[in-house]
């Protein structure tokens, strides 16, 4: 069952499909995915698979969804690091950091020719790891202070995971923000900033493109404000009653990306 929130706009040339929520759960494909993939596939549409994980590469990501029965080219798979990187390289070509996170995160760094270091970095980018150091956090503060700027990978406070949420990348940020008066600039969802480097690598447009996502905090706003139509899937972490807590609507809502098959 959906629902339309928003003036129908012509059909989607291009799709942007969060990953976590709306395309798998965990280990498991939620109902709908295989079939929405398929269709775009017959269609001959671009699409990519976003996530703000940047803990993973995208072949790790890649091989992880086809564990889960997915398969998708690591070519199509967008995540924050990626971007965060491609942002660094635009914004200080060859410069250096400093980084607090994991293989995702390095990797797109390395692979966009920067220098990772802990003397004198230009920037600390903090991505989400599961070990999370005193010492780690300790240097980044200590090098934001000596003048490195703060860049982070994404704002999400929180992680899922099967025995309940974890602390992210967010919460780690608040920290280092609180020790140094220094706020990051996050490049992950909600920055459109993301969103527009994922279109640049499709080489879709926005008025032609349509966001699908659970968070209204993240997916749904990037969309939005980068001028995609947006898609609210519930199979994720957004329930109904809560979307009229925020100041903005999706273009849509439907209970799974099963419903947006026949959209495409």
């Amino acid at each position: 069952m959906s629902s339309s929130m928003a003036v129908d706009k012509a059909p989607a040339e291009a799709w942007l499909l969060d990953m976590d929520g709306v395309l798998v759960h965990e280990e498991h494909v939620l109902p709908g995915a295989q079939a929405f993939i398929d269709r775009l596939r017959e269609q001959s549409l671009p699409f990519l698979v976003l996530t703000n994980n940047s803990i993973y590469t995208r072949r790790d990501l890649s091989a992880r969804l086809s564990r889960a029965g997915l398969e998708i080219p690591e070519a199509q798979i967008w995540t924050s690091a990626v971007a965060t990187a491609q942002f660094l390289a635009a914004q200080a070509p060859g410069a250096s950091a400093y980084v607090v996170g994991e293989a995702g995160l390095t990797t797109a760094l390395h692979e966009v020719g920067y220098t990772l270091t802990t003397a004198a970095p230009d920037f600390v980018v903090l991505g989400e790891t599961r070990t999370y150091s005193f010492q780690h956090i300790t240097a980044a503060v200590r090098l934001i202070e000596a003048g490195a700027r703060f860049i982070a990978t994404n704002p999400d406070a929180t992680g899922p995971s099967p025995e309940g949420p974890l602390p992210a990348t967010g919460s780690v940020a608040a920290l280092i923000q609180k020790a140094t008066g220094q706020a990051p600039y996050f490049v992950g969802k909600p920055n459109p900033i993301m969103i527009r480097s994922a279109l640049n690598r499709m080489d879709a447009h926005s008025e032609t493109t349509a966001m699908v996502g659970d968070r209204m905090e993240t997916d749904i706003v990037a969309g939005m404000e980068a001028g995609l139509t947006t898609h609210l899937v519930l199979s994720g972490s957004t329930r109904r009653e809560e979307i009229t807590d925020f100041a903005y609507r999706p273009s849509s809502v439907v209970e799974s990306i099963s419903d947006l098959v026949e959209a495409v």
